[in-house]
């Protein structure tokens, strides 16, 4: 029961990251208000891919 849970949040961690990645132009138009929004962009994107693999890794070493 507890490795379904966990393969659920990693589940869930890992679409939040892929979410990050392709919304992230939408996403930081709408957080944040300063001029670069192509650095804040690209920075958005690489979390979101730390935060996809992350879920990925929980998901792999449950399995």
């Amino acid at each position: 029961m507890l490795k379904l849970i966990f393969v659920i949040i990693g589940v869930l961690i890992t679409l939040l990251g892929v979410i990050m990645i392709y919304d992230a132009r939408k996403l930081t138009q709408k957080l944040f208000g300063f001029g670069d929004q192509n650095e804040a962009t690209a920075g958005m994107k690489i979390l979101g891919f730390v935060i996809a693999i992350v879920g990925a890794l929980m998901i792999f070493f449950q399995m």
